[in-house]
């Protein structure tokens, strides 16, 4: 895996060590491809994703924003931005959907934010008790801790990985509209 993880220090920062393998994360016009810069108006619907799995096993996906509200002051680190769990092997749709998917929408001025995705195999089927989140809303999303919900939930290190960098265009607008700001 690319040395851009520790470049771009999401590890340590996110999570505590570079996932094994890649994971695929594509949009319509574009690819994710560990740190490369994408626009907004790229990612705003959830992208196609996959990555190596075992039969017969269920996991997670998260994607995380720990740039929250901007990379110099991180005060509301990490806002994540879609949670899905129970996901039999690679079919997200069948997963269970704690947090609907939101994308990029880094504030005015804020500069580039790093948008980090991580997939956990998990040890059998969770139970969680968070609250579910539309896209309608940014209520209950930041201060989000991967590495703590990982934890709690006993997922170990993740299995699969990738993150893009974004920074604001007029798209964000949009979406500040969308989740009522």
């Amino acid at each position: 895996m690319n040395k851009s993880w520790t470049a771009k220090k999401v590890v340590p920062e996110v999570i505590a060590e570079v996932p094994s393998s890649k994971l695929e994360v594509k949009y319509p016009e574009v690819a994710v491809n560990e740190g490369n810069v994408l626009k907004p108006v790229q990612v705003k619907s959830p992208p196609q994703v996959s990555w190596k799995y075992d039969e017969n096993s269920l996991y997670t996906l998260c994607m995380t924003d720990p740039d929250a509200p901007s990379r110099i002051k991180p005060t509301a680190r990490e806002w994540h931005h879609w949670l899905v769990v129970n996901i039999p092997e690679t079919s997200v749709s069948k997963g269970e959907i704690l947090s609907e998917y939101i994308g990029a929408g880094p504030p005015k001025g804020s500069g580039l934010h790093r948008y980090v995705l991580v997939v956990y195999k998990q040890p059998g089927k969770i139970t969680c008790d968070e609250e579910r989140l539309t896209n309608k809303s940014g209520k209950g999303r930041a201060k989000f801790s991967i590495k703590k919900f990982a934890e709690k939930y006993n997922l170990g290190q993740p299995v699969a990985g990738n993150f893009f960098e974004a920074e604001f265009d007029d798209y964000v607008l949009k979406l500040y509209k969308q989740l009522g700001n």
